[in-house]
């Protein structure tokens, strides 16, 4: 499963990718306003840092605003994927950026349907919030599960990117269901390699050393 960092912030990003596991960068606008700094800036600057696909979102919700906006993002980096809503003008600007070669991110998706139309409208990437659906009482893991599934009976190409994680248990049922990748804010991603068992461990190990 590919691993990719939800945030705007450098830092946050230089010390993910320090890791080397990182595969990419989502943002969003309430990402970018919390930094307060300019989006495109800031977009070159993550993509100077990541050689993976980094996500912009645009803000129009019209088709021929997305495609304007979409038109200023690409021209960041060769690495940029447009972010667009899982809305009807959303599906024909996929579709129209698609044709193009564009890589595209549909995002706020919450429901097996939008999945199907997006994939068929050839995105690169459909992002489920299964967060959010646990939020409300909903099990956003079986979103998941549903999205795999049609995938897999009609061998469409999008990959589920499992986006809104709280935790990591979040990201343990995500890898076993088979979902493509998941986006995580860097405090899940500091919390991959810790355990209890293996503080402990080591402490007793290195207390035996020094003995």
């Amino acid at each position: 499963m590919e691993l990719y960092i939800d945030t705007a912030n450098i830092d946050e990003i230089r010390n993910a990718a320090d890791l080397g596991v990182l595969d990419g960068v989502t943002t969003n606008p309430s990402l970018i306003a919390r930094e307060g700094v300019d989006f495109h800036s800031r977009m070159a600057e993550i993509c100077d840092i990541v050689s993976g696909p980094v996500s912009a979102e645009v803000v129009s919700v019209e088709h021929d605003g997305m495609i304007s906006e979409a038109d200023e993002l690409l021209k960041i980096a060769s690495n940029i994927v447009i972010k667009l809503p899982c809305t009807v003008d959303g599906l024909k600007a996929c579709k129209t950026l698609s044709d193009r070669g564009v890589k595209v991110n549909m995002t706020l998706c919450f429901q097996p349907l939008q999945a199907m139309m997006v994939a068929k409208a050839g995105a690169f990437l459909v992002s489920p919030f299964l967060g959010r659906i646990d939020d409300i009482g909903g099990d956003g893991m079986e979103l998941i599960q549903q999205i795999r599934t049609i995938y897999d009976n009609y061998g469409y190409t999008t990959k589920i990117l499992s986006a809104s994680i709280r935790h990591p248990l979040h990201l343990v049922q995500c890898a076993l269901v088979g979902s493509d990748v998941a986006t995580v804010p860097y405090k899940v991603i500091s919390q991959m390699m810790k355990h209890p068992l293996t503080d402990s461990g080591l402490a007793a190990f290195l207390a035996d050393w020094n003995k």
